[in-house]
């Protein structure tokens, strides 16, 4: 009998994985694929698209420019039209779990290390996004267990937390539409802030940054004084922004107010006449850039 030759595997993952690894709903990657081009995918003998490695690339380079302020067809072009070589590269899936690593055994110089190799390697949404929160969050969950010490957890969210302080010394400066960002009065958790600031910096956003623990009085006589486009508020309980909604509400008959974090939710941002901010702060941050957008 002649020899049957059964055709290679087709490699690659199916939509839904593509859209759990770059971050965006699988109807977004499917209007990207037909509107523009950006995926090109293989098919299965079944006739299942599989998106590849290249596809994977393109995808989050179009996330990270519409989230820059891009309009989608612009980012298209920018996308398609550039060698595969030049695009950003992908995360490694072990860099969280080499930072956290080195972070736990209390060395200064591996931390640091692994923090810049992170933001070499990345655009500053996609290390916040990829790597640092994610980080953060594994931290924070160990301690919670208890598999890792209070100082173990204090000196890895301090070095983090430095450093990000540090990509911030100028964000202030500028022509773009200002922002004050915060932390209610009792709140003393302010990564996720920091996060959202730099993310607003990164879209062009001057950035005027109390930190936490803030009165809303201190946030009306700043207020009075910058004029900012809005006042972005992060939590991680609930309990700050629920003591400050109603002088919030006040506040907000004259500048927007945002708020986000784990803290935030739709009730108390009614409570407080606020939007919302879903999702991590760089989503936060291209949430808000766009409404600006939109508003003119």
């Amino acid at each position: 009998m002649p020899r049957v030759n059964n055709p290679a595997p087709v490699v690659g993952v199916r939509v839904g994985e593509l859209a759990r690894r770059v971050g965006v709903a699988p109807e977004t990657l499917r209007a990207w694929e037909r509107r523009y081009g950006v995926l090109r995918p293989a098919r299965t003998p079944a006739g299942y698209r599989i998106y590849g490695r290249e596809d994977e690339q393109r995808a989050r380079r179009m996330r990270e420019l519409i989230e820059s302020g891009w309009a989608a067809g612009e980012a298209a072009h920018v996308v398609t039209e550039t060698a595969i070589v030049e695009a950003a590269p992908l995360p490694e899936p072990d860099t969280a779990d080499e930072l956290v690593t080195a972070l736990m055994g209390f060395d200064s110089a591996a931390g640091n290390a692994a923090f810049d190799r992170v933001f070499a390697a990345r655009t500053l949404d996609a290390a916040l996004r990829d790597v640092v929160l994610p980080a953060l969050s594994q931290i924070g969950d160990r301690w919670e267990r208890g598999e890792i010490t209070v100082a173990q957890e204090h000196f890895a969210t301090e070095l983090i937390t430095g450093r990000l302080r540090g990509l911030g010394r100028e964000w202030g400066a500028g022509l773009g539409p200002r922002a004050v960002l915060a932390c209610p009065s009792g709140e003393r958790h302010d990564v996720g802030l920091l996060c959202c600031g730099l993310a607003l910096d990164r879209r062009g956003w001057r950035v005027t940054y109390l930190g936490s623990d803030t009165p809303v009085e201190a946030l009306e006589s700043v207020v009075g004084t910058v004029e900012p486009a809005v006042v972005v508020l992060g939590a991680l309980q609930s309990g700050p922004l629920q003591a400050a909604a109603p002088a919030l509400g006040r506040l907000a008959r004259r500048v927007p107010i945002a708020v986000g974090g784990t803290g935030a939710c739709a009730d108390l941002a009614a409570a407080a006449s606020a939007w919302h901010l879903y999702g991590d702060p760089v989503t936060g941050a291209a949430a808000l850039t766009a409404e600006r957008t939109a508003a003119g």
